[in-house]
């Protein structure tokens, strides 16, 4: 079987869920694809968005004493609160991990769908996790996260994918070279700041100055209208900056999608 490892899905956590789900609303002019119940049973309600084939996922606690609730306080909000992959191979990416001292954080085991969860101490930066949806090798098919209609609510003619997430650290090669290991993928140069390519997706670290926490800081995204995301960020009240707009303590770039002109 052809290995592949696709960074397919980047969640945020928000203390609330309705006011970051308007948010992604309004400047990606995207709606909600699915809203999974199972995530109640860890004290959360989310939404999923199509980008591309890509999925952004927005999840917020519903009690107290939740991890995302904890990640909210510990992060004062700002970061990314998972990067998660749909891969060929998630059981030998989990003994890989564990081989490397990072801790099993949940297992998550449903019909056509199994996967880990890392712990995010142990993975730095952000939670990782490594799943396989049976037929998730096809882009256009199965995954299990967005439910079984995604495509239904798929906008390519507004935002076609999330090509790159950045990561920021003090230590951003000794991060880069951890993630390198963890993910089973060779590190390479981009304008000075180590980078890691999957098959869908890519990951770059930047250097943070001391005392800053590692976090998932920004992800680039692919649209039809860069300046029309930014002039709908602007109109929705939200923060810009170095062209990018944060919702739910995450910076997103707007980038020309490949073989769009723009309007």
């Amino acid at each position: 079987m052809e290995a592949w490892l696709d960074l397919r899905q980047i969640c945020l956590a928000a203390p609330e869920l309705e006011p970051a789900v308007e948010a992604v609303r309004a400047v990606f002019g995207v709606d909600v694809c699915h809203r999974d119940p199972n995530v109640g049973k860890y004290g959360l309600e989310n939404a999923l968005f199509v980008f591309g084939h890509a999925f952004l996922e927005i999840v917020a606690p519903t009690r107290e004493g939740t991890a995302a609730g904890r990640f909210i306080e510990r992060s004062g909000g700002v970061g990314g609160y998972m990067a998660i992959f749909d891969c060929s191979d998630p059981q030998r990416r989990r003994a890989l991990a564990e081989s490397l001292g990072v801790r099993i954080a949940h297992t998550l085991d449903y019909p056509g769908f199994w996967g880990s969860q890392l712990h995010p101490r142990d993975c730095r930066a952000t939670m990782l996790e490594f799943d396989r949806t049976e037929g998730g090798r096809d882009l256009d098919g199965p995954y299990h996260p967005a439910g079984d209609h995604w495509r239904r609510w798929q906008r390519l003619d507004r935002v076609s994918g999330i090509p790159l997430i950045e990561v920021e650290s003090p230590d951003a090669a000794g991060l880069a070279a951890h993630w390198s290991r963890l993910t089973d993928r060779a590190l390479r140069e981009e304008g000075g700041l180590p980078r890691i390519d999957f098959d869908l997706g890519a990951v770059r670290f930047a250097q943070a100055p001391a005392g800053t926490a590692e976090h998932l800081a920004s992800a680039w995204v692919e649209v039809a209208d860069p300046a029309g995301v930014l002039d709908a960020a602007r109109r929705h009240g939200l923060r810009i900056d170095r062209d990018g707009v944060h919702i739910a303590g995450m910076r997103f770039v707007p980038r020309q999608a490949q073989g769009s002109a723009g309007p």
